[in-house]
C-alpha cells in the first residue's frame, strides 16, 4: 500500500511538471513559487499551531517600538548586520590590498588576518571578542562585540573576493592608466575597482546575506535580536515551534529583500560595462 502510495505521488508529480512546462517562462516560475508554499504551509500547518500567540508576539519579533530605549527583534539584527555589513567591506579592502602588496609586513598581516577568521568558527571568535577583550580591561557590551565579531569574520571572507576580483581585470588596464601619467591609487580608485564590481558584487551580496543569517549566533551574549526574541517567547509558554517557525519566515523575508537589493546593484554594474 505505502508504494503504490508513492507511485501516485510520483505519477501526479510528473504530471504536475508536464503541464506547467507548456506554459511562459515567467508563469512557470510564479506556478512552481505557489505550489511549493502551498505545500510549504500545509506542512506547518500539520503542527497545529497557535496562531493567535504567534500574532500576539509579532510586534516583539519584528521589532516594533524600542524596549527600555533599545531596539529589539528583526530591527536589532538589521542595525547590527547594517553595520558589520560597513565595516566588514571596509576591512575587507584594505585585506585585499594587502594581499596584492609588496610589502612583506602588510602581505603577512593580511594573510594571518584572513587564515584565522576564516579557519576558526563564528561562534568561538563572538565568544572571543566577547569574553576574552576583559581579560585585557577592555569591557565590551554585547551588540558591539556581535557587530566586531561579524565584521571581522566576513572581512576575511570578503577580502578574498576583493582580490579575486582585482585580478579579474585585465593588467592592460593598469598599465593604459599607467601611461597617462596615474598614480596607483587613483588607478585602483578610478580603473581597477570600477571594473572589478561586477565580479565582486554577487559573491559578496551572498556573504551579506549569509551574515544575516549567522547574526542569531549573537543570541547566545542576550543580545535582544530576533533568534534571541524567538527563543525567550517561546519559553515563555513552551511555544518554541511557534515562535522558531514565526522568526524562519523573518529571516527569509529580510534575506529576499537583502537578495532584490543585490539584483539590481549587479544589474547596475552589468549595465555599466556595457556602456
Amino acid at each position: 500500500m505505502q508504494w503504490v502510495t508513492i507511485a501516485l505521488v510520483a505519477a501526479v508529480a510528473v504530471v504536475n511538471i508536464w503541464l506547467i512546462v507548456k506554459f511562459p517562462f515567467q508563469l512557470q516560475v510564479l506556478i512552481a513559487w505557489l505550489e511549493l508554499l502551498a505545500l510549504f504551509l500545509v506542512f506547518f500547518w500539520s503542527f497545529d499551531l497557535s496562531y493567535e500567540y504567534i500574532w500576539s508576539r509579532l510586534r516583539f519579533l519584528l521589532g516594533l517600538g524600542l524596549q527600555n530605549g533599545f531596539l529589539m527583534g528583526a530591527a536589532l539584527t538589521l542595525f547590527i548586520c547594517i553595520v558589520a555589513i560597513l565595516a566588514s567591506t571596509f576591512i575587507a579592502l584594505i585585506a585585499a590590498l594587502g594581499r596584492l602588496s609588496d610589502n612583506g609586513v602588510a602581505f603577512g598581516v593580511s594573510t594571518f588576518y584572513t587564515s584565522f577568521f576564516r579557519g576558526t568558527p563564528l561562534l568561538l571568535q563572538i565568544m572571543l571578542i566577547y569574553l576574552g577583550l576583559p581579560q585585557l580591561g577592555i569591557v565590551i557590551t554585547p551588540i558591539p562585540s556581535a557587530i566586531i565579531a561579524l565584521a571581522l569574520c566576513y572581512g576575511a571572507y570578503s577580502a578574498e573576493i576583493f582580490r579575486a576580483g582585482i585580478l579579474g581585470v585585465p593588467v592592460g588596464q593598469t598599465e593604459a592608466a599607467r601611461a597617462i601619467g596615474l598614480r596607483d591609487a587613483k588607478i585602483m580608485r578610478l580603473v581597477v575597482l570600477p571594473q572589478a564590481m561586477k565580479l565582486i558584487v554577487p559573491p559578496l551580496g551572498n556573504q551579506f546575506i549569509a551574515m544575516l543569517k549567522d547574526s542569531s549566533l549573537v543570541s547566545i551574549l542576550g543580545a535582544w535580536e530576533l533568534m534571541y526574541m524567538a527563543r525567550t517567547h517561546g519559553r515563555a509558554e513552551f511555544k518554541y515551534i511557534e515562535m522558531l517557525i514565526a522568526a524562519a519566515l523573518i529571516y527569509w523575508i529580510m534575506s529576499m529583500v537583502f537578495e532584490t537589493a543585490q539584483a539590481r546593484v549587479e544589474n547596475y554594474y552589468r549595465k555599466g560595462d556595457q556602456r
